[in-house]
């Protein structure tokens, strides 16, 4: 047998917040840096795009914890 797959779910956590908590969500999912999320989210938006704009959707469809 094999060991069951955990699965780590995305939302935005209440501790360790900056702004609105997608960077850090990301981070515990991904099992990154929250440091290290946010510095690329911010470079990301230097380059053009809708960065800001995926951002504020993020931050309105992933759930708080």
């Amino acid at each position: 047998m094999s060991a069951p797959v955990t699965r780590r779910s995305l939302f935005r956590p209440r501790h360790g917040r900056m702004i609105g908590g997608v960077c850090a969500g990301l981070a515990q999912r991904y099992g990154l840096k929250p440091g290290t999320v946010r510095l690329l989210a911010v470079l990301s938006c230097l380059l053009p795009g809708p960065q800001f704009v995926a951002y504020l959707i993020m931050w309105a469809v992933i759930p708080s914890e």
